[in-house]
């Protein structure tokens, strides 16, 4: 499936016993040898009392993280299509909490990614301030950022062009930064105008993507908080586009946009 073109293997783990290994996750991610995929989605059965499923997400490079805002619109989809659920609205629960992904009439899923978190310690992030803009020194060059957890950590830079920023030189340095200990999702703004920026995100574990949901509703949010946009906010990347909303510092981030099935087949795991 894939959501913008961030692509993923989604495995149905309601009808099947999986436990996935880091060493079978990176095999199925590897466009040469076995699926490819920018991430892996496994869906699993709930214990919880009002959570439909579970949600785990897996990186290319076998990391498991906490949050993907393009995954969960494929994973309401992939429930529906599988005949999992038709629930058109779903409770999910993911490492950093519980998210509400809705399928709408019109095709688009909604994603209630809730509430950001801005404390340098939640993101994780090391600073003695949670200010808004951070000094951040990458290579020998100081970046100014933004840092937000959207259930994930992202750290967001305004560019001039995002077409000439140096998404492949400095992601990686952002990416690995030790002020980042769980490493971080480098994102780079270019604000179009108060309701629209272009976007490009430097995925942890992973590498520039064609889309970043939970990247787009971090960068629309640290947009916001910094002056410079007001809600809703298009958001143009190289995959597509997302509409991304946020009422006040105390509502959740709604995302909305495509999610797109390819193609289902078996494969063995090694």
């Amino acid at each position: 499936m894939h959501g913008l073109g961030n692509d993923f293997v989604v495995i149905d783990a309601v009808r099947q016993k999986l436990d996935l290994q880091p060493g079978q996750a990176r095999f199925l991610a590897d466009r040469h040898f076995g699926v490819g995929c920018d991430q892996i989605l496994v869906v699993e059965k709930s214990s919880e009392p009002g959570v439909d499923f579970g949600y785990r997400i897996f990186n290319a490079d076998g990391g498991e993280v906490e949050q993907c805002g393009n995954g969960a619109r494929c994973f309401v989809r992939f429930v529906h299509e599988q005949k999992l659920s038709d629930k058109r609205e779903i409770r999910v629960a993911t490492r950093s909490g519980i998210i509400a992904p809705r399928l709408e009439a019109n095709g688009e899923v909604s994603v209630d990614m809730g509430v950001p978190r801005f404390l340098a310690a939640e993101i994780p992030f090391i600073s003695d301030t949670d200010a808004v803009l951070q000094p951040l020194q990458v290579g020998d060059q100081s970046a100014s950022i933004s840092v937000v957890s959207m259930g994930n950590p992202h750290a967001v830079q305004v560019v001039e062009d995002v077409n000439t920023a140096p998404v492949e030189a400095t992601g990686p340095l952002i990416e690995n930064h030790p002020r980042f200990p769980r490493r971080v999702n480098a994102g780079f703004m270019q604000i179009v105008d108060r309701h629209a920026i272009r976007l490009r995100v430097f995925e942890r574990g992973t590498g520039e993507t064609l889309a970043c949901g939970s990247g787009a509703c971090a960068a629309v949010v640290a947009g916001i908080r910094r002056g410079l946009l007001d809600s809703p906010v298009r958001v143009t990347m190289r995959g597509g586009e997302l509409r991304i909303a946020w009422a006040d510092e105390h509502a959740p981030v709604i995302m909305t946009g495509p999610a797109v099935t390819v193609f289902s087949g078996e494969i063995d795991l090694p």
